[in-house]
């Protein structure tokens, strides 16, 4: 395909049309006063939403250089996003912000590179001094103001913080659709994965179709159990405990699932059994879990075990287990303490090394499984498309809630960054256009606030100008239209997010400025349409 070439002033000017396009419509969302935008489906309900990476993942541009302009900035909300859960607007309006203040001193002669030296050292300045003036979350309630910032929602800060109380910092919080109206809270005891009874005559509970085993033995297996041969040892051995067993195995059937049934139904022998949860080395993972967490071994021939050879102190033990047809609950399990926390490490090192957030998720909810636990928040609306965008604030809210308790809490509305600014720049020793590169961040650091300011009908030169006067902490509460102590009033961003918008806006803006050539696509033109058969008019003397 044949491309088009653009250079020096040209090209970034190209670019900046792109990114001041999905800029401006992302920053109107900012702030508690930030209005929604409303994004066509091709199929189904349109989607409304005041998430800056879900309003910049819609943005398609038809010039090839605008398009990649927008582009970038979609690659700063994204990263944004990936890191921290929120900031994505902050993030967009700090790197336009730095783009404008840059590409004007590019334009009276300044040297890019020497700028985007500048701006570098500017932002780990001001990313060191943010983790300096980070306070600890110590509190529920504060944890329900950063969520209920985050959601715009106090109700849904209060509940995120009742289930982070729940299940701990580790836990997983899960939302889904309900076919309510509100928000509910779900807590799930114990570990919990999704596969039920394999046969319904499992069931001890025929109301509620549920099979509960009171102090069981747990057996598991990494592959099919088919014959009865070499299940019996086992059988005859946990039946002479008198207490129930659990099979948690690749599959049970034949012959071996014909017995555990026939003497269930008998009443000689009280078990169930139930699929491995996930395929492949997750399922191997999983189901070492829960050995670990039961106080159990996996039996496996890869391990030198073999199902025939199992003896008692191979199989783990639990308070209670109760399996559904969809769901598998294991209560209490009797696993060695320093085992699960190895465990528990192991896997907080998988995550950190893991690159594909698809591995990082259910990672992180193998974590929650053995270290905290589950909690579902379910929420309903009127409509659908309501809803989608409801259980949408509250997944990223969820986020902003995790990345305040990992990294603290600052001043939020954009104070923080002002802020920073008074104190980070005083040690920077840097002249020339490195200089300017810093007073691009410092400039640049303003914009978040005062984009917040417009977004409330009031003016933002004027507001930024009394936050820098305040006391530190102080800013302007946009709901209200008062200047208060923020942190105070509720008003709070987790410091992981404020820092990771900024950090990648700045890498972004110091690729545009150092720009000098774009290649891209050229359009291709649209084909003539081809002229109609003459012969083919009104397909006359055709019968039908």
């Amino acid at each position: 395909m044949a491309k088009t070439i653009s250079f020096n002033e040209e090209a970034r000017r190209g670019l900046e049309r792109g990114m001041n396009t999905l800029a401006d419509a992302v920053k109107v969302t900012l702030g508690p006063k930030g209005r929604n935008v409303v994004l066509e489906k091709k199929w189904g309900a349109p989607t409304i939403t005041n998430d800056g990476v879900s309003i910049a993942k819609e943005i398609e541009l038809e010039d090839p250089y605008e398009k990649i302009g927008a582009e970038l900035v979609k690659e700063v909300a994204k990263k944004t996003d990936d890191v921290a859960g929120d900031g994505t607007t902050t993030a967009t309006v700090l790197a336009q912000a730095m783009v404008r203040e840059g590409l004007r001193n590019v334009a009276a002669g300044a040297n890019p590179m020497a700028l985007k030296r500048g701006i570098e050292k500017a932002v780990e300045s001001v990313a060191e001094e943010l983790r300096e003036a980070a306070k600890e979350v110590e509190t529920k309630d504060q944890i329900a103001a950063t969520a209920g910032i985050s959601a715009a929602d106090p109700a849904i800060g209060e509940l995120i913080a009742e289930a982070m109380d729940k299940v701990g910092k580790e836990g997983v919080i899960t939302v889904e659709e309900s076919n309510t109206f509100g928000l509910e809270l779900e807590l799930t005891e114990g570990m919990r994965f999704d596969k039920g009874y394999i046969s319904p005559y499992f069931v001890t509970d025929s109301e509620r179709m549920e099979a509960v085993l009171d102090d069981p033995y747990l057996l598991f297996v990494e592959s099919k159990v088919s014959s009865i041969k070499d299940l019996l040892p086992v059988l005859e051995k946990v039946t002479q405990t008198g207490k129930p067993l659990v099979i948690i195995s690749e599959d049970v059937d034949g012959e071996a699932l014909a017995t555990l049934v026939v003497n269930k139904i008998r009443g000689i022998f009280k078990s169930v059994a139930v699929k491995a949860p996930g395929f492949g080395d997750r399922r191997k993972a999983m189901l070492q879990d829960m050995a670990i967490l039961t106080g159990g071994q996996v039996i496996s021939e890869t391990v030198g075990l073999k199902l025939e050879n199992a003896t008692l102190d191979l199989l783990g033990q639990a308070r209670k287990v109760v399996v559904t047809k969809d769901e598998t609950t294991i209560v209490e399990g009797a696993g060695d303490a320093d085992q699960i926390a190895g465990r528990v490490n192991q896997i907080r090192t998988e995550i950190d090394n893991s690159d594909s957030d698809y591995d990082r998720e259910k990672l992180q909810e193998r974590l929650a499984k053995l270290a905290g636990g589950v909690a579902v928040i379910k929420a309903g609306a009127a409509t659908e498309v309501e809803l989608k965008e409801r259980k949408h604030r509250i997944e990223d809210a969820v986020r902003n809630a995790k990345a305040a308790v990992e990294e603290g809490i600052v001043a939020g509305g954009g104070v923080a960054l002002v802020q920073a600014a008074k104190k980070s720049f005083d040690g920077l020793d840097l002249a020339g256009d490195e200089a300017t590169g810093a007073n691009i961040v410092k400039i640049a650091l303003e914009a978040p606030l005062k984009q917040i300011a417009v977004n409330a009908g009031l003016e933002g030169g004027v507001v930024a100008e009394k936050v820098r006067g305040l006391a530190d902490g102080e800013g302007l509460n946009a709901a209200t239209g008062e200047y208060v102590d923020m942190l105070d009033a509720g008003i709070n961003d987790p410091v992981k997010v404020t820092r990771s918008a900024l950090q990648n806006a700045a890498s972004i803006a110091a690729l545009f400025l150092t720009t000098e050539a774009v290649i891209a696509d050229k359009p291709e033109k649209a084909a003539a349409g081809a002229g109609a058969d003459p012969g083919m008019g009104g397909m006359g003397g055709m019968d039908f």
